[in-house]
């Protein structure tokens, strides 16, 4: 048997990136909220 999903650094940041938070509404919006809770990374 094989592993299911071998994690990708590429993708992963493609999907859930921070350029990709920037580029929209809802991403801004994210960004927005962890800055507020003050996080130390604003993409985990």
């Amino acid at each position: 048997m094989s592993i299911t999903n071998k994690g990708k650094k590429r993708k992963k940041k493609k999907t859930h990136g921070f350029l990709k938070r920037t580029k929209t509404k809802g991403g801004k919006r994210v960004l927005k909220r962890r800055r507020k809770k003050g996080r130390k990374k604003l993409i985990p």
